[in-house]
């Protein structure tokens, strides 16, 4: 069973036996305090033969909180994205003062999402305006015509918030 297929589970459903808690106000914090540090990560697709793929992308947040990637028309991962929305998205949290640079020792956010393509142009300007107000280094990118904005909308996750301290996340925990 799948994370996503846990956490959303049906009503009346025992949790599983293992490692990972459910969520609690601080591990939903936490994870929020992760998606609001993240300008990368890495995104996990399966190409046209089902094989998986992981590629490092661009996120940020809306004012609403929604998450957002600007992805390449000419991607391999865009064209799995318009195959299959399904996706799982690895973000870091910024690096620790006390974690000696040792990439385990960092608290992470693993999260199933649902990938929609914008096409409403007005909106598509006042995000395009938005995330390069955030990220001016973007417009290198931004302005070609092969590039998108793509929601990425949250089904479930894990927080990996330090030894011993797996947290299971729904989509209510994320919003």
């Amino acid at each position: 069973m799948g994370i996503g297929q846990f956490v959303a589970g049906k009503t009346g459903e025992n949790p599983p036996t293992g490692p990972h808690r459910p969520a609690d106000d601080p591990a939903r914090a936490h994870a929020e305090a992760i998606l609001r540090a993240a300008d990368s990560a890495v995104l996990a697709v399966l190409d046209a033969q089902g094989w998986p793929m992981t590629s490092r992308i661009a996120v940020q947040r809306d004012a609403a909180g929604g998450l957002w990637a600007m992805l390449s028309g000419l991607a391999l991962h865009t064209a799995a994205l318009r195959r299959d929305p399904r996706a799982a998205l690895l973000i870091d949290a910024p690096t620790a003062p006390d974690a000696r640079g040792i990439a385990l020792a960092r608290a992470r956010l693993s999260l199933q999402v649902e990938a929609q393509e914008l096409r409403d142009p007005a909106e598509d300007a006042t995000l395009r305006a938005d995330w390069l107000a955030r990220d001016p280094k973007a417009a290198v990118y931004a302005r070609l015509p092969d590039f998108r904005l793509w929601r990425l909308q949250p089904r479930g996750g894990l927080l990996n918030a330090g030894f011993g301290r797996a947290y299971q996340l729904g989509p209510a925990d994320l919003s």
